[in-house]
């Protein structure tokens, strides 16, 4: 007989317990800071119908969904012979497929449920998403997103609600971050000023790939997308434009002269003069390259790159004025922004920022001896967890030894020893398994020094 070794999917991970413990104190963080501004949470299915999901992402993004092939005989349904185009032969098998990201079941929630919701309407959604993406370091298949998104109102102080929230989650995880902020108006009237009005999408997946592929390749993506060498000549000065923000937007002024192109610069204007007046500790730059992906945005974009690691964007979003449109909900208008989990997690590890006491490991073992002393130290662990310390009891009696190396490789501090003499006398043997000291004290005591 044959066996297969185990393995799990390219670009899936297994956590172990110490990093599971790390992701748990990212997420309570995160969810922290979210709750404080007052939002709360909700949760969509792992699938959604790609009638959802499909042509919400732009072409790239949908070839990167996973489709899931109908339940039972698939092909029942199937048109026969199945379409040579895989796209369409796919959607004759599938009607499902895994969630690309939060914001677009996000939009299908709030359409479906909105005689329910109070608007404007703030919600926070820690799931995962999956990708058919290339696997490679900063980068899976199924990844957690930390969502918030603020919907039925225009007001940029949304906007700026987010950016202090990027400022509290990265100053408690200590993680040094820049914020990058551009406006889509500003996008489509770049776009209008080099006269390629049509090929808005085009230039916005281009320039989105600057940092990875850089200027040269851009370029040549945008003539393959069918951009003149004028129009992409026209374009450099624009991507290439240095100075402070108010020096960037002053010299657009006079460049995106449409009111479009004023409009965008105002909603800027307004959302830098609010993060000036309020001393935001967060180091935040107007970048004119950047664009995000994604089809849906229409007003402010942002993106957090981390300072001191080589790695993707760890957190991004934008204003979109008509998401649930699409879903029958017109004029809907929305906020928010995604926090990469994953990429955080790597960035924290590489730089070793998670405190000490992120890994809540069991604080207290009680080793067994067997029989009598096995039930006193049953009543001991009872009063130890009433008095909120983590611990546990050694489940054999086994040689102390090997109940040493058990508290040891699980960087539990402290060990009771509780024989024969502690049980006659109703104390307990506790041993300082950093400091290698033990002392016979009462419970009281034990449970003071074990908080202490």
């Amino acid at each position: 007989m044959n066996v297969t070794k185990p393995s799990i999917p390219k670009g899936t991970r297994d956590f172990s317990q110490l990093e599971m413990t790390r992701r748990n104190y990212i997420f309570d963080t995160i969810r922290g800071v979210f709750q404080r501004h007052g939002f709360l949470p909700i949760e969509t299915p792992a699938m959604e119908n790609l009638s959802t999901l499909l042509g919400k992402y732009g072409d790239e993004g949908d070839k990167l969904l996973f489709k899931i092939l109908n339940s039972g005989d698939f092909l029942s349904g199937a048109n026969a012979p199945l379409s040579p185009n895989s796209d369409k032969a796919s959607l004759q098998i599938c009607e499902k497929g895994l969630r690309y990201d939060l914001t677009v079941p996000f939009a299908r929630y709030v359409v479906q449920h909105q005689a329910e919701l109070t608007f404007p309407f703030k919600r926070y959604q820690i799931q995962p998403v999956w990708r058919a993406d290339r696997p490679q370091k900063g980068r899976y298949r199924e990844f957690y997103q930390c969502d918030i998104d603020i919907c039925g109102s225009n007001s940029l102080l949304n906007e700026l609600e987010l950016i202090q929230i990027v400022a509290e989650v990265y100053k408690k995880l200590n993680i040094n971050v820049k914020l990058l902020i551009n406006n889509r108006k500003v996008l489509a009237a770049i776009a209008e000023a080099i006269d390629a009005p049509d090929h808005i999408v085009d230039i916005t997946v281009a320039i989105d790939k600057l940092d990875k592929i850089g200027i040269e390749n851009v370029n040549a993506e945008l003539a393959s997308d069918g951009l003149s060498q004028a129009q992409i000549d026209k374009l450099q000065p624009i991507l290439n434009l240095e100075g402070s923000r108010v020096e960037k937007i002053a010299a657009l002024r006079n460049i995106l002269t449409t009111e479009t192109g004023q409009k965008g610069l105002d909603e800027l204007e307004t959302l830098f003069r609010y993060v000036d007046s309020l001393n935001i500790d967060l180091n935040i730059e107007f970048d004119i390259r950047l664009a995000r992906g994604l089809n849906y945005y229409t007003g402010a974009i942002f993106e957090v790159k981390a300072l001191d690691v080589q790695i993707g964007s760890i957190t991004g979003g934008g204003r979109y004025d008509n998401l649930t449109g699409i879903f029958g909900l017109d004029g809907m208008s929305g906020v928010g922004i995604s926090f990469g989990a994953d990429r955080i997690y790597d960035v924290m590890t590489q730089l070793d920022l998670f405190p000490s006491d992120a890994v809540a490991t069991t604080r207290l073992l009680f080793a067994n001896f067997g029989a009598d002393d096995e039930l006193y130290s049953l009543q001991l662990l009872a009063a130890v967890r009433e008095a909120g310390i983590s611990a546990e009891i050694y489940p054999d009696a086994a040689k102390m030894k090997k109940q040493m190396q058990y508290a040891d490789k699980k960087g539990i501090p402290f060990v009771a020893l509780c024989g024969e003499n502690e049980r006659n006398a109703q104390t307990i043997t506790l041993k300082d398994m950093v400091k290698g000291e033990q002392m016979t004290v009462s419970l009281a005591e034990a449970i003071a020094m074990i908080k202490a």
